[in-house]
């Protein structure tokens, strides 16, 4: 079985959504995870907002929006009387549920459930648009398989005890219809996965079952080798291993969260990135396996501060990177790159909420700096101790920009470069023409 996901835009209209079925094969057992219609997530998200500051009328006046788009969306997709009557019971269901909320308490519990009306939608639409030309499918609710545990981390063997009676009760069956995105807690709430949404519950669905592969249907054709946005003449990236992905993700390719296909890499199962717009483009295929001896790609993440701590305490003491380390752990902010010397030690940020906080604490070690305005560049390759050279093109590539900071054998996979974000652009295409023209 296959586990197929299409994100907002794949569904983000009535005539995108009918064309799902030039890549959903009916013939081939395959369950499908949609996320909710492009923009609804964003509009839920005004609805709770207003709802959470008491502004009941705003609230109200975007519920009502938000619906008459769904009439027309049900219109659309559903021309047949009968069926568009099914579609309209569907959203006046849900709608009528969003309306009753101006009457209760709102608090954080509700706003989960609200933000959740946009997967039940866009499944449930998409199920009934199958039965109206003829085609079998199975509505699978997420929320009966789908957990997190205590420490907010989706529970996979509860996901394979969950959902596998219900694909075996449907054997007969080929095409299952589920929700990315939302889940319970482990107080059997309705919650959500926050760290990469739908393709987290792929990625979770395809090691739950094991799966003969994972496909994250987007409107780009795979991860490209740099920043098509800034940089022309980019190019998909045939294969990349898991750990080349997800640095590739941490560092600013937005095709991909850098979380959502752990699961699939512990439980080895290949992810393949494809485009809606264009399925016969090759994409880009996630495995175990690194291509040797190459350089694959290009990123760069913005809105970075790096602070340099210095003191002579630090020569020869042991401790004290730890001491520093758990600064940031008390204020629950991860850190990007670290480079350290005898008499210093400097690291990026990304996360600046705590700053002043942090900063207090660290100038009882010695002296802080603190610089904003940076971006980290990474360049994902074959960087193995045994490679030579690769390093040197990617230092030469950028021999005319000002290197804050440079992070180089953590892994075999890469080398990170800080600069201020006003050479980002400059960056990016000096090392593409350094490195792939």
């Amino acid at each position: 079985m296959k586990i197929l996901k299409f994100g907002g835009t794949s569904v983000g209209s009535p005539e995108r959504m009918t064309k799902l079925l030039d890549i959903i094969n009916p013939n081939e057992e395959q369950i499908v995870v949609l996320s909710a219609v492009s923009g609804t997530t964003n509009s839920l998200v005004e609805i709770s907002n207003y709802f959470l500051a008491g502004d009941k009328k705003k609230g109200s006046e975007c519920v009502e929006n938000l619906y008459q788009k769904y009439k027309d969306f049900v219109i659309e997709l559903l021309p047949d009387a009968d069926f568009q009557e099914m579609g309209n019971e569907v959203i006046d269901y849900h709608f009528s549920f969003l309306a009753v909320l101006t009457n209760y308490i709102f608090t954080p519990i509700e706003e989960k459930v609200v933000l959740a009306q946009g997967e039940l939608l866009s499944t449930t639409l998409y199920h009934i648009y199958l039965k109206s030309i003829g085609v079998e499918s199975v509505l699978l609710p997420a929320l009966d398989f789908m957990k997190t545990d205590e420490d907010n981390e989706p529970d996979i063997p509860f996901t394979t005890k969950h959902l596998t009676p219900l694909l075996e009760a449907n054997k007969g069956n080929k095409l299952f219809i589920t929700q990315g995105f939302i889940c319970r807690n482990s107080f059997g709430e309705v919650d959500n996965l926050r760290r990469g949404g739908s393709d987290y519950t792929a990625s979770l669905l395809g090691a739950a079952i094991m799966a003969e592969e994972v496909q994250i249907w987007t409107d780009i054709d795979g991860m490209h080798n740099n920043d098509p946005r800034i940089v022309k003449g980019t190019k998909p990236i045939a294969q990349l291993s898991f750990d080349e992905a997800a640095e590739l993700a941490y560092f600013g390719a937005k095709i991909l969260h850098p979380q959502s296909v752990f699961p699939a890499q512990k439980y080895k199962i290949p992810v393949r990135l494809l485009n809606t717009m264009e399925p016969s483009a090759a994409g880009t295929l996630i495995t175990h396996d690194s291509e040797k001896g190459k350089i694959k790609s290009i990123a760069a993440k913005d809105g970075i501060t790096a602070i340099r701590i210095q003191s002579s305490r630090m020569l020869l003491a042991y401790g004290f990177l730890r001491r520093v380390f758990e600064v940031f752990e008390r204020y629950k902010t991860p850190i990007d790159m670290i480079t350290t010397s005898e008499v210093a030690v400097s690291l990026t940020i990304d996360e600046t909420g705590n700053l002043p906080k942090i900063i207090e604490e660290l100038e009882n070690f010695g002296t802080v700096e603190v610089d904003t305005n940076h971006s980290i560049v990474c360049v994902v390759g074959d960087f193995g101790s045994e490679k030579h050279g690769f390093a040197s093109r990617v230092l030469e590539g950028l021999k005319h920009i000002p290197i804050r900071m440079i992070s180089y054998g953590g892994s075999n996979y890469n080398v990170s470069l800080l600069i201020l974000s006003e050479y980002k652009t400059e960056a990016l295409r000096s090392l593409h023409n350094r490195l792939f023209e």
